[in-house]
Order: C-alpha cells, then sequence, then structure tokens
C-alpha cells in the first residue's frame, strides 16, 4: 500500500491541472448562456414550444479543464411525434449554431453536435415528461441534473473530477459504442455513493459479481430481486427511473480494466494514471521487427468509407468483428488477439491475430463414437470414397476418424473469399458489407507498413498493440 502523502501529493498535484480556472468557468457559462438564448430563438422561429436548459457536467460543474461539452436540451411537448424529435431538434440546432461546424450525431435519434470557439456543443432532443413516464431516453437527463446538482459540494465536485479524470487515463471514459465504458452520471454517482475517488477505486479493487449500488434504497429488503432485474456486472440503480441501470452500457471489458487499474493505483499511486504519457510511436522498421518477433499473422481487413454516424459505425464495426472472428475459428485458425480502429471518416480496419496464417492441407475429423450405429453408419456413407477424403475412414480410440481436404489453408485468402461479395453470409454488417463488397482489402504483418507510415492515428493505434500493455500497467510497473 502506498505512503499516505505520496498519495495526497499525486492527488492535489492532479486536481490542480484538471480543475477549470476561473476565467475558462467565466467564458464556458457565459458561452453556454448566450447558446441557450440562440436555441430558444431559434425554437420561436420554429414555432416550437420548447423548454431549453444546460445539462450535464456544465450544469453541474463538474466538467474538466480543457474538455468543456456543452449539452443543451430542448424539452419538447408530447404532442411532437416521436419520429419528428429528431428532425425538430436538428432543424433547431442549426439554426442556432449557423456558421459552426456541425455533425450529425445518433443515440435513440438525431441530435447536433456543433464546435461554437472550438468547444463542442450538443443540442439535443427530449420530452418533458414526467418520470416512469418516459417517452425517450434522454428525457432523464433534466432528471439527472436536478438530482445530482443539490447534492454537491466542492469537496465532492473535486472527486468526481479526479474520478474522470482517472477514468480517461486508463482508457474507460464515456458510455458511447465506442468505448462501452462509464459515463460522466455514472462517475458523480460512483463518487456520491463512495464520498472519495480513493473510496470508489477500493470497492472496485474489491469487486466481486454483481457489484451492486442501490443509492436510493429502492430494493432495501429485496436485493434478491437485483440480479433477475438488471443480467449486467456493474448495477447502479438510477436514483430517478428504479428500473433502469446507469451502469448498463459499460461492457465487462471496461469493468475489469477498471478494477484491475484501480487496484494498481492503490499501490502505486503515480499520476500517470490520470494524465497519460503518449504511445510510444515505432519507427517503421521497428514496427516490422516487432511483428517479426511476434511469430503470428497479423491480419487486417481494410474498410473504407462507411455512411453512417460514429456511433452506427461502431456497432457495425464491432459486429462484423464478432462475425469475421466466429468464421476464423470455425475454419480453424486459432486467433489470439483482435481489435477494430476507425478514423470515423474515410477509414476503418479490423485487425485479426492468429497463430499461424497457413494451415495444413488436411484436417482431422472425428466421427461418433462406434456405440452409435446409426450416426456411425451416416458418417461412413458421406466420408467413404468422397473426394474431400484423404485417409480414413478408420477407428481411432473407439470413433471413426477421416482426414479431410481444408478448402482454405491462407487465412488471407479466406477472408478475400468470404468478404468477396460483402460477406453477408457470415454475419458481415449490412453498412460494412457495402463498403468492402467486390474490393475486399486484406494485409497481412508488414504490408500495413504503408497505412503506418501515411496515418498518425492509426500509427499510435497499432503501435500500442504491438507493445501490448496498458498506459497505466506501464505507469505502475
Amino acid at each position: 500500500m502506498a505512503s499516505t502523502s505520496n498519495l495526497e501529493r499525486v492527488l492535489a498535484d492532479v486536481l490542480k491541472r484538471i480543475t477549470p480556472s476561473r476565467e475558462e468557468r467565466k467564458d464556458v457559462l457565459s458561452l453556454a448562456d448566450n447558446l441557450v438564448k440562440l436555441v430558444k430563438k431559434a425554437a420561436e422561429k420554429a414555432k416550437v414550444e420548447a423548454t431549453v436548459r444546460v445539462e450535464g457536467s456544465i450544469a453541474k460543474d463538474t466538467w474538466l479543464r480543457g474538455e468543456p461539452d456543452i449539452d443543451i436540451f430542448l424539452q419538447l411537448p408530447k404532442s411532437v411525434p416521436r419520429e419528428a424529435l429528431g428532425t425538430v431538434c436538428l432543424e433547431i440546432a442549426r439554426e442556432a449554431t449557423r456558421g459552426s461546424k456541425q455533425v450529425e450525431r445518433f443515440a435513440e435519434h438525431p441530435y447536433l453536435e456543433a464546435f461554437v470557439k472550438s468547444t463542442r456543443i450538443n443540442i439535443v432532443p427530449c420530452y418533458k415528461a414526467k418520470p416512469s413516464e418516459w417517452l425517450s431516453a434522454t428525457d432523464r437527463t433534466p432528471y439527472h441534473t436536478d438530482f445530482v446538482r443539490p447534492r454537491l459540494n466542492d469537496v465532492l465536485r473535486s472527486e468526481i473530477r479526479l474520478l474522470k479524470r482517472f477514468m480517461k487515463g486508463i482508457g474507460v471514459y464515456g458510455a458511447e459504442i465506442k468505448v462501452g465504458g462509464f459515463s460522466g452520471y455514472l462517475c458523480e454517482l460512483l463518487t456520491m455513493q463512495y464520498g472519495t475517488l480513493v473510496d470508489v477505486l477500493k470497492a472496485a479493487a474489491a469487486w466481486k459479481k454483481p457489484w451492486t449500488i442501490d443509492y436510493q434504497s429502492y430494493y432495501k429488503g429485496r436485493e434478491d430481486e437485483i440480479p433477475k432485474i438488471f443480467e449486467e456486472p456493474l448495477v447502479v440503480v438510477d436514483p430517478v427511473d428504479k428500473g433502469r441501470n446507469v451502469a448498463s452500457a459499460v461492457c465487462r471489458e471496461r469493468l475489469i480494466e477498471f478494477v484491475a487499474a484501480s487496484r494498481q493505483f492503490i499501490l502505486y499511486p503515480v499520476k500517470e494514471f490520470f494524465l497519460p504519457k503518449p504511445t510510444r510511436i515505432l519507427s517503421e522498421r521497428q514496427l516490422v521487427r516487432s511483428i517479426e518477433k511476434r511469430g503470428t499473422a497479423l491480419v487486417f481487413v481494410k474498410i473504407g468509407k462507411v455512411n453512417a454516424v460514429p456511433d452506427i459505425l461502431w456497432g457495425q464495426l464491432y459486429k462484423t468483428q464478432r462475425s469475421l472472428r466466429r468464421m476464423l475459428v470455425q475454419n480453424d485458425f486459432n486467433i489470439i488477439n483482435d481489435a477494430a480502429w476507425s478514423n470515423e471518416a474515410d477509414l476503418s480496419l479490423l485487425l485479426f491475430e492468429a497463430e499461424h496464417r497457413f494451415l495444413p492441407a488436411t484436417r482431422k475429423h472425428l466421427g461418433p463414437p462406434v456405440e452409435k450405429r446409426v450416426e456411425c453408419e451416416r458418417f461412413l456413407r458421406k466420408h467413404l470414397g468422397a473426394s474431400a477424403t484423404v485417409y480414413g475412414p478408420r477407428l481411432e480410440d473407439e470413433r471413426w476418424v477421416v482426414g479431410t481436404k481444408r478448402k482454405h489453408t491462407d487465412i488471407v485468402e479466406l477472408l478475400r473469399a468470404e468478404l468477396k461479395h460483402g460477406g453477408r453470409h457470415v454475419g458481415v454488417a449490412e453498412l460494412v458489407s457495402k463498403a468492402v463488397a467486390n474490393k475486399p482489402n486484406v494485409l497481412v504483418n508488414q504490408q500495413v507498413a504503408s497505412t503506418y507510415r501515411t496515418n498518425s492515428d492509426f500509427a499510435e493505434f497499432l503501435a500500442a498493440y504491438v507493445q501490448g500493455k496498458p498506459k497505466w500497467f506501464q505507469a505502475s510497473a
């Protein structure tokens, strides 16, 4: 266990770096107030009755220095049709942020992301609904703000900022599909539950499934019901909706990373957990040597532009990644690891690391035990004298065995063949299928060097992959 003085020194140093200055706070709040006025004006112009509010970390004063995302919510009457919820918001948002960079995003429905004075602005629609009468997932957000804000003080805000920065530093912050991690609201609730960053990390370090937090004690005396209602490994019952798990977006991988990093930080508290050093970018020669040293096959499926907003894009990439991995395993390739990367514009890559690129031409195929007479007769009829049968059938350990020809012995050729017409038959997601159809681009090992050389973001991803340790572990090792 680290010394208390060292821990306090690290936390004080980090907090000083991540707390917004008085000038930043003044500028951000002024910008937020101005945007609320512009959104109200745009709503009036569109003849839409709307309550306009600032939500999220700005409303609660829990944002990190230099990262002031401003969330502006339009609470619309229930009379607005569901299918028009996003389109109405987009029309108003575009008008309110005219002249700025605008990007359409998608959660449950479309919303607008804009950049005003280099600050990210999210303008999101929701219904003005009462608790338990939600019509949209975003309807709860104003209630979240109203629940959290009066319960905060300066000490809790500091602890929340530390937890958010810790999660960002180890790569588990963000509930979007790309990350599958912890939302800002979840960080706030965890801190409110345990009181300090260190106590949150100690609770995580002692994690046992399921980890359950019921801040409002909705299920007091009925705790055994919680696993039947919520299946996730981390359950934080929403204080404004007892039927919702605030942590539902946290995938098991991100939770495990948080648990492991929490344990390491308690032992070795250094600021790099919060403010990690940049990934060491390997030279092209170093990259090739690192790949050769592994002795495996790093296979890349290179995908061009996918016409989708980021959340949809990542959902499509992850679905395709799972499907292709399953297909490769079914064809006897031992996949050690896999990953996905995208610049969310015109280039995405799926990476599959196989133990071997090539397999023997013949595979051993086990038949039924001799005691299963009918199944044996069927097996023998199928394989005896068949063109794909290389040897057998023969008896081995009380069952029939044959050697059969593999259709594909090269993982690269297998992927090219399955993706030639889009790969829908092996589970490739629809939009990815359109992007790869008729021109599957499959690279192996050093063939990816030109992409590595010309794309710095991909280079950072691949360098981190081949080096193989999370940044937070390097900081504590």
